[in-house]
């Protein structure tokens, strides 16, 4: 006897499926796609036994694993489910009648604005061997970490870029946030990645970048004071040793 399926029925699995996948990106960007893919088998065998083989005994001793689950999930889990709600709340999407008037070109032109000073600035500070770390945001709203360095609202400019990780600065140690094509902050505390693994000559600025992609939808730009390199990290990844021209096009594809 085959089983009625309906329009209902095709959207919800395709709910799932999308659910299962957001899910699986935010546990390999944390390092969990392990504990992530042990969770879905043992949930699988427990749909085998329990409702397809309807074997008792063992089904209810599942049963009391899953009844508890929940809450073990969020113990375990509790850093990433933080980052899901944060990017849930603040992500721009949600608010996309506030910029419904916005052309494509004005976004084109103001891009293009601060492409070049960012890049010229990098490439100054890379060759100076000054240490930099910069936050582009994207969609998601990082107003929590620009409330942990010094708030302002500047023109994006090159020279000013490097005053503020001139290594005298006060602020050079942290990192700058451009948000909106605007410096917003700057000396910010940026979460550090615990249990990536790096090359050993990446410092505490790479795993601060590292750990602000994994947190975050932001690209975060990483100038080595050590080495002179320019490095990027995005989506929990990290490309070192980028040059002026691949930086260039990261940026203007940011979008």
């Amino acid at each position: 006897m085959w089983m009625h399926v309906g329009i209902k029925d095709i959207v919800d699995i395709l709910l799932v499926a999308v659910f299962l996948y957001q899910v699986y990106k935010l546990m390999k960007g944390s390092g969990t796609t392990a504990l992530f893919t042990g969770i879905i088998a043992f949930i699988a065998v427990w749909i085998l036994i329990s409702q397809v083989l309807e074997m008792r005994l063992m089904g209810a001793i599942l049963d009391k694993f899953i009844s508890v689950g929940v809450l073990v999930l969020v113990i375990l889990f509790q850093d990433e489910i933080r980052r899901f709600l944060f990017a849930l709340g603040s992500h721009r999407r949600w608010r996309i009648f506030s910029n419904i008037f916005r052309s494509k070109n004005a976004k084109q032109g103001n891009e293009n604005n601060y492409v070049a000073p960012i890049v010229l600035a990098c490439m100054n500070m890379a060759r100076k061997k000054t240490g930099a770390l910069i936050v582009i945001a994207k969609e998601m709203d990082l107003a929590v970490y620009e409330h942990t360095g010094e708030m302002f609202t500047a023109d994006i400019n090159a020279r000013l870029i490097e005053n503020i990780f001139f290594k005298n600065s006060p602020l050079h140690d942290g990192a700058m946030i451009i948000a909106g094509n605007r410096i917003r902050a700057a000396g910010c505390i940026l979460p550090v990645a615990q249990h990536a693994t790096l090359p050993k000559d990446f410092g505490l600025r790479h795993r601060s970048g590292l750990g602000m992609s994994m947190e975050t939808d932001a690209l975060v730009i990483i100038v080595s004071e050590e080495r002179g390199k320019i490095s990027v990290a995005e989506e929990g990844r990290i490309s070192a040793n980028i040059s002026a021209e691949e930086l260039q096009q990261i940026l203007s594809g940011k979008e």
